[in-house]
């Protein structure tokens, strides 16, 4: 709609987490270094950080970073039971036909992990939203995951998102096991004032666009609203941007945040 008014050649502030746009911020790269790190050591790994945050793209980028030696074992709806848990796993795995039963199943990943290994490829297992697990024993599950292992190595890496209150439950005592296997953690923070002017000017020349889109009072008024959370943001700059255009603006100003306020304080 408005992609040719602004010289652009797509939307920049798209709801997708699409790694193109992803803006490294200092706080962004270490985290997205520590995961590639915890991949290329075959350890587990805790990211967390508030609703928005690009822990989604973050994991997104990392995939499209992985060379082919690698396999993406991806659950992005963790709410299962143990059992549940393994068979999709194992079905990630390619095993056709899962066991019914615990014992086997652990067999048949066991069987299938040292597979990998021998033809030089190494599982990610990413599970996203991961404070949505609703149970211990499925915790426990990716736990003894982490036991199959050579002398050497791990055979399976392990990433962990989610929200700030998976590492509050995890802090709880009985949990104790699996924070030990925790090679790694970072918790994402939002972005600076500084940095949401980036932002918003990273996403908009990977539209096709120029810097500068967005002038001095507008990036200070969505910031006041989004609080540095790039899910935010983008939904601030995407209201602005049609506003502008049903203005005929080349550049968006404060005034025109102001005219949106309304509609994005009733979907806070």
């Amino acid at each position: 709609m408005y992609e040719a008014f602004f010289g652009l050649h797509e939307r920049p502030f798209s709801k997708t987490p699409d790694p193109r746009f992803l803006y490294l911020s200092g706080m962004h790269r270490e985290a997205l270094a520590r995961l590639a790190y915890a991949v290329e050591e075959r350890d587990l790994i805790l990211l967390t950080g508030d609703i928005g945050c690009g822990k989604t793209t973050l994991s997104r980028s990392l995939m499209d970073q992985l060379e082919e030696g690698h396999r993406i074992l991806l659950l992005v709806n963790p709410r299962l039971t143990p059992l549940e848990f393994l068979r999709a796993v194992a079905l990630r795995l390619k095993i056709e036909t899962p066991a019914p039963y615990k014992a086997d199943l652990l067999e048949q990943i066991g069987s299938e992990l040292y597979n990998l290994y021998e033809a030089g490829i190494c599982p990610v297992l990413i599970i996203d939203e991961a404070q949505l697990v609703p149970h211990k024993e499925t915790f426990d599950e990716i736990r003894l995951l982490t036991n199959f292992q050579l002398d050497h190595r791990n055979l399976l890496s392990v990433v962990l998102m989610g929200q700030p209150e998976l590492r509050k439950r995890l802090a709880h005592r009985v949990y104790e096991p699996l924070r030990q296997r925790i090679g790694m953690q970072y918790d994402l923070r939002p972005l600076t004032l500084a940095e949401t002017a980036e932002y918003l000017d990273h996403r908009i020349c990977v539209a096709g666009g120029s810097p500068g889109l967005f002038l001095a009072g507008a990036v200070e008024r969505i910031f006041a609203y989004a609080g540095g959370i790039p899910r935010k943001i983008n939904h601030a700059a995407s209201l602005a941007l049609l506003e502008g255009f049903g203005r005929d603006a080349r550049r968006i100003g404060p005034e025109i945040l102001d005219a949106v306020m309304p509609e994005l304080e009733l979907s806070v």
